[in-house]
C-alpha cells in the first residue's frame, strides 16, 4: 500500500517534511505554525511526563527558543517508516549546535504524523550534555524541575509483539530479521546481561553515542557503558515500545529506530544521590545502523537530568519547578 502524498504535503516525501518544518519552527522561529503542524489534543511524551494539548507544545517550544537564541539544529539521521496509507512515524536524530560557543547536543524526536499533522510524539535530548559543557551543577538542575509523570499510551503495559503493534499501532513487516537480531540483543545484553554476547551482534569496529556527548568504541567500551547505566538500578528492565526502520544511502543504509522504556528500583550505587528503593521510569530512544548484516552504531538518547529529577522528587528534595517538553 502506497504511501498517500497527503501524509507529507507540499513537501516530496516525509524526510524532506520532517527536515522543513522543524527548521521552520525551531530555526525560522514561526513558532505558531506549531498549530497548523500539531493537532490539538496532539499527544507528546516527554523526559518530565506527558502533555495532551498544542498550546503545551507551544509554550515550551517558545520558552526552550528564548532561553538558547544561538542555538542552531541540524538533521543527523530520520529513519521514517509508513503508518497505514495516510501517515509515518519518524525518529529524527538532531544534532544542536550553539554558535558562538561551537558547543552540541542531541535530541530524538519521534513523531507520528496522520494526513500531515502530528498526533503524539515521544522525545528525549540529552541534557546533561549541555549540562557538563556550561559546568552546571546537575542535581541542582534536577531540583529545579519537576517531573510531571506519564499518562496515555505510556502507562499502558508494553506490546506484546512490537514488530507487529508498537505504541503507535500497527507497523509494516519490513527488514524483519535485522529488527528480530536488535530485539533479540536488547533482550539478550541489556535485559539478561548478557555482556559477553556483545560481539555477537555488533561489529568489532563498534561506536556507541549517548549522553554526555559520549563516543563509545568497541564491544568493552559497550559493555562498559551499559554497565554504568545498570549498576544504579540492578534489577531493572528495558521495553521495547515501538519500532521503525528505514533504508536510504544518505544516512549510511539500514537503520532500525527503537523506542524504550526503563524500569527499575533505584537500589544500587548512589550516582543519582542517596537511594531511593522506588522505581523510575525513563524514555529512551536508540537508532542502530547496520553493515554486512551486523550493527556497527548505536546513538542511545535518554534525558539524565529529567531522570536525576524524577529520583529528586521521589526523596521530596525537589523544589516547584516548571517542566520541559522539547
Amino acid at each position: 500500500m502506497p504511501l498517500d502524498a497527503v501524509a507529507y504535503r507540499p513537501y516530496s516525501d516525509p524526510d524532506d517534511f520532517i527536515r522543513e518544518v522543524t527548521d521552520l519552527i525551531w530555526v525560522d522561529r514561526s513558532i505558531s505554525f506549531i498549530r497548523q503542524n500539531y493537532e490539538e489534543d496532539a499527544v507528546v511524551h516527554g523526559a518530565y511526563g506527558t502533555t495532551t494539548t498544542c498550546d503545551a507544545v507551544v509554550e515550551s517550544t517558545l520558552a526552550r527558543i528564548s532561553a538558547l537564541p544561538d542555538r542552531a539544529g541540524q538533521a543527523e539521521d530520520i529513519v521514517w517508516e509508513q503508518r497505514g496509507d495516510d501517515g509515518f512515524l519518524s525518529s529524527h536524530l538532531l544534532i544542536w549546535g550553539d554558535l558562538p560557543t561551537r558547543r552540541h547536543s542531541r535530541t530524538i524526536a519521534n513523531c507520528h504524523y496522520r494526513r500531515g499533522r502530528m498526533v503524539q510524539e515521544w522525545i528525549v535530548r540529552d541534557s546533561l550534555a549541555e549540562a557538563l559543557e556550561r559546568g552546571a551543577d546537575l542535581d541542582e538542575l534536577a531540583r529545579a524541575r519537576a517531573f510531571t509523570g506519564y499518562s496515555g499510551s505510556w502507562t499502558r503495559p508494553a506490546p506484546v509483539d512490537p514488530i507487529v503493534f508498537g505504541d503507535s499501532g500497527a507497523r509494516p513487516d519490513d527488514h524483519r530479521s535485522e529488527v528480530e537480531r536488535v530485539l533479540e540483543m536488547i533482550e539478550r545484553v541489556w535485559n539478561q546481561r548478557d555482556l559477553q554476547k556483545v560481539e555477537s551482534y555488533f561489529d568489532r569496529d563498534l561506536t556507541l553515542v549517548t549522553v554526555g556527548n559520549r563516543l563509545i568504541i568497541r564491544p568493552e567500551g559497550y559493555r562498559r557503558a551499559l554497565l554504568g547505566f545498570l549498576e544504579s538500578f540492578p534489577g531493572g528492565r528495558f521495553e521495547v515500545r515501538d519500532i521503525q526502520t528505514n533504508y536510504d544511502v544518505r544516512y549510511a543504509g539500514l537503520r532500525v529506530a527503537v523506542t524504550w522504556k526503563f524500569v527499575g528500583d533505584y537500589t544500587g550505587k548512589p550516582a543519582y544521590g542517596a537511594v531511593t528503593g522506588r522505581p523510575v521510569d525513563v524514555l529512551g530512544i536508540s537508532q542502530f545502523t547496520f553493515h554486512g548484516g551486523a550493527l556497527v552504531k548505536e546513538v542511545r538518547i535518554w534525558d539524565d537530568i529529567a531522570l536525576r529529577a524524577q529520583i529528586a522528587g521521589m526523596r521530596g528534595d525537589e523544589p516547584l519547578g516548571a517542566p520541559s517538553f522539547h
